[in-house]
């Protein structure tokens, strides 16, 4: 009898020592999914206002995880945007700006630090599939950034011979020497395809969305970091024959529902390779819609203007973030926060230090897991355009405003079908201010009315200016660094 009571009580220690140990072992690091896609506008998903189109997996996302309504983006121009999301930087300081082209001569830097870099670190698997835009050439492919897959499109799917601008130009050497080059498609630092056609974009978003869920498959033992960038719904818009027709909206919706079906795939990836508990997914765009392409844009809903502008349909784009247990189900938020801040938040989450040079982003983990009486990250956020214009900042609820011109569709015939209509370049706004709150659409100008707050503001704007610089105001600014340059002699991968 006393041996059993022995034995028994040593059964009990010995589970109870594993229990306390397993207390001790570290907890494995999560995995990171950002699916980021093209000029899809904040209104472009079911829950915020989306017809004529279904997207039952974002729906999904935005259940299990919290909908964020006051998410920006850095710069509403390709480019610009997924430096920030990489890099936690605002563009401008990476002297990066507007969507690098087939004839740009630079991209990002070899010393910047991107995600998957940070990731790659702590010993994390990375991949990217579809649209990359930080420049073309080798050495600023994804390959030569931290990321060990790599298998996409170095820039926008529209620069190629076939863009609406040059179908004055019948022949095709005239397209391609006076307009775009061919679109190729990049695998690591090797051109999979050089002459991009119709029929290869028709099969982008189920080709990119297959290659993250083999991905997934392969790594699942973990740590994984997936950058899942569509082209898509910028403009060219294509989807595979079997999704033609299948929304109510045409085109535009068929895209979105193709993309949502390509969301879906990640999702059940997560679930089969039993990992879903322990990733964070990110779905995100780059930007608000192409207004001027009519019936194959997005729609910003209540927002004000659209892509290329600072305002906030320009700026503001849709966001759902999930983490079972960790980030709160079913919830929205308004609280702002913004792409730069992805790096630091995942920074601190997987314990990774931060680069040692400046990068703008702060952790956004304490709001995004839902603590109580967590705030924005930041007091201020800041949107420049152009050639490093100071255009427009955020603060709380105040929206501000500086004078500048901008591009706008009202009163003019927007595209159908694949050509756009022709912007009013001659619109500009003077110093205005809005309450964001009362006033989302950007309507009711308050300068006049609220001194005090103009004068904090456009202080917080001067501190900015002498750091990052303002084409507008000629201030060249203190702490902006250079981009890469690429050698005189070399022009493709």
């Amino acid at each position: 009898m006393r041996l059993k009571i022995h034995a028994c009580l040593l059964l009990v220690f010995i589970l109870s020592g594993c229990a306390l140990w397993d207390n001790f072992l570290p907890a494995p690091l999560p995995n990171i999914v950002i699916i980021f896609t093209d000029d899809q506008g904040w209104a472009d998903i079911g829950t915020q206002g989306a017809q004529g189109f279904k997207a039952p997996h974002l729906d999904q996302l935005a259940a299990e995880g919290t909908r964020f309504t006051s998410f920006y983006v850095s710069q509403p121009v390709c480019s610009a945007s997924r430096t920030a999301l990489l890099t936690g930087c605002y563009s401008n300081r990476l002297g990066i700006h507007g969507a690098l082209g087939p004839r740009n001569k630079h991209g990002i830097h070899e010393d910047e630090t991107t995600l998957a870099e940070l990731c790659k670190s702590k010993g994390y698997a990375t991949g990217m599939f579809g649209k990359w835009h930080l420049g073309f050439q080798k050495q600023f492919l994804p390959a030569n950034h931290g990321f060990d897959e790599s298998y996409g499109i170095p820039y926008s799917n529209d620069m190629w011979p076939w863009h609406p601008n040059y179908a004055q130009f019948p022949d095709p050497v005239e397209k391609r020497k006076r307009g775009y080059p061919d679109l190729f498609v990049f695998e690591g630092l090797e051109i999979a395809d050089h002459e991009v056609t119709g029929v290869d974009q028709m099969r982008f978003t189920t080709d990119f969305g297959d290659r993250a869920v083999s991905f997934i498959r392969r790594h699942a033992d973990g740590p994984f970091f997936l950058y899942l960038a569509h082209p898509m719904p910028h403009v060219p818009l294509f989807t595979d024959s079997g999704s033609n027709g299948r929304s109510k909206q045409g085109s535009y919706g068929d895209v979105i529902e193709e993309i949502d079906d390509s969301v879906g795939k990640v999702l059940a990836a997560l679930e089969e390779c039993g990992v879903a508990n322990n990733t964070l997914v990110i779905y995100a765009s780059d930007n608000g819609p192409w207004l001027s392409y009519g019936n194959h844009a997005g729609s910003v809903g209540p927002l004000r203007e659209g892509k290329g502008t600072t305002f906030d349909g320009g700026v503001r784009v849709p966001c759902l973030v999930r983490f079972p247990g960790r980030v709160p189900a079913g919830k929205v938020s308004d609280t702002p926060w913004m792409t730069i801040d992805l790096f630091p938040t995942v920074a601190k989450l997987i314990q990774a230090p931060l680069p040692k040079i400046p990068i703008d982003g702060k952790n956004a983990w304490p709001m995004l897991s839902g603590k109580s009486g967590a705030a924005s990250p930041q007091e201020t956020y800041f949107f420049y355009y152009g050639n490093n214009e100071l255009q427009a900042m955020r603060h709380g609820p105040w929206k501000l405003h500086f004078p500048h011109g901008y591009r706008s569709m009202i009163g003019k015939t927007v595209g159908a079908d694949g050509t756009p209509g022709d912007y009013d370049y001659t619109v500009k706004t003077g110093l205005e201010l809005f309450h964001l709150e009362n006033d989302i659409g950007e309507s009711q100008n308050l300068a006049e009315q609220q001194p005090k707050v103009m004068a904090k503001l456009t202080a917080l704007a001067d501190a900015m200016r002498s750091r990052l610089g303002d084409n507008l105001q000629k201030i060249k600014g203190s702490e902006t660094r250079q981009p890469g340059k690429v050698p005189s002699k070399e022009t493709n991968p």
